[in-house]
């Protein structure tokens, strides 16, 4: 109640704020008075399945918080995969201007440019909170509007899984060998990763996990954590969950507007698809923290999921084959190399400060 009241002063602060301007003279108050009525519909396709928890619920809460915030001025009608294009079709969606928003993750567009892959997680790489710091305080965002310019598109984070799961195999993992071979849905550079190590990467969209899991199409699939696994019911598809996440340590998810649709707006309305991407990308980071502890509860307790960890050679031989893979993202062109260089020392200044802080204090709890 507290927030809607304090939503509805704002509104009639900018209102009145708007008339008193407008006041000034007749020629502009048709101007302002157009502007002020003036109401914009959009469409947000996305790759995920409509309303999946945690991943297509965020889209739609990010399509309310705009709706909210400009009192129905803009209006948001969010599309899943499928829909209106197939799931990994939705930025060319955006591009194209067939939708005005997407919502998905720079992974998934690396044919446009492999860079891309960077502003969405990298193997071994930042967490989440190390990903937002980097994009908000770092210089990230700067490199990621450049590296989305030349699509005529604006990047913006819409969200964060923190760090992810290994993923569900239907054999055992006890040596670097048994991924050789291996067909797993492993998106990005992770995906790559898996390649060096002899395995084949597939990228099947999240609807369709199941299926070819079950039916052998796929012997392995990552996708999100317990919360999003629970939901695909993918522990009736295989017999062993494996963890760390080395290859999504903390997955940024986007939102991406259309820039010529967003020059329609007038400057209060985007600065509220702005700021509304930057709450739904907090809010869905502390839901996955929620509701994670529940549904890691429910697959060992109820189900009696076997939960494993990798063993300590295949982790480390993973991450030397990553450093070679990302190093060789860079070296494409310069400014792939200036995103890398900028990423790596983001990277290590964090780590060494989170070795003294986050790192020290979960070892001692």
């Amino acid at each position: 109640m507290e927030r809607r009241h304090f939503l509805r002063y704002l509104g009639i602060g900018a209102a009145g704020a708007g008339l008193s301007a407008c006041g000034q003279e007749s020629s502009t108050a048709a101007s302002c008075e157009e502007t002020k009525q003036t109401e914009f519909e959009w469409k947000m396709v996305t790759t995920w399945p409509k309303n999946f928890p945690g991943l297509g619920t965020a889209a739609e809460f990010l399509a309310q918080q705009i709706n909210e915030m400009s009192n129905g001025r803009l209006t948001i009608k969010v599309y899943g995969a499928g829909e209106i294009v197939p799931a990994f079709e939705s930025f060319d969606a955006v591009v194209g201007g067939t939708a005005e928003m997407g919502h998905g993750s720079a992974y998934y567009w690396k044919g446009k440019n492999p860079a891309f892959q960077f502003f969405s997680t990298v193997p071994f790489g930042m967490t989440a909170n190390e990903m937002n710091a980097w994009l908000y305080h770092g210089g990230g965002m700067e490199l990621w509007q450049r590296a989305y310019e030349p699509f005529g598109v604006e990047p913006m984070p819409a969200g964060n899984t923190g760090v992810q799961m290994g993923g569900w195999f239907n054999k055992e993992i006890n040596s670097l060998d048994d991924l050789k071979g291996l067909k797993m849905r492993i998106p990005g550079l992770g995906g790559e990763v898996l390649r060096m190590a002899g395995g084949t990467p597939v990228n099947v969209p999240g609807g369709d996990l199941f299926m070819s899991l079950k039916n052998g199409v796929i012997d392995a699939t990552e996708w999100v954590g317990p919360y999003n696994d629970l939901a695909f019911g993918l522990h009736g598809a295989a017999q062993y969950y494996y963890s760390p996440g080395w290859h999504e340590p903390g997955t940024t998810l986007e939102c991406i507007v259309n820039k010529e649709a967003m020059a329609e707006l007038p400057a209060d309305l985007q600065s509220i698809v702005r700021n509304a991407a930057k709450v739904t990308n907090a809010n869905m980071m502390l839901e996955y923290v929620a509701k994670n502890n529940d549904a890691l509860d429910v697959l060992i307790n109820k189900h009696g999921v076997d939960v494993r960890s990798f063993p300590d050679d295949v982790i480390e031989r993973l991450r030397e084959l990553s450093d070679k893979v990302v190093a060789e993202v860079a070296e494409n062109d310069e400014f792939s190399r200036e995103i890398y260089d900028s990423y790596l020392s983001f990277s290590n200044k964090s780590k060494a400060w989170y070795q003294l802080s986050e790192q020290a204090y979960l070892n001692l709890r």
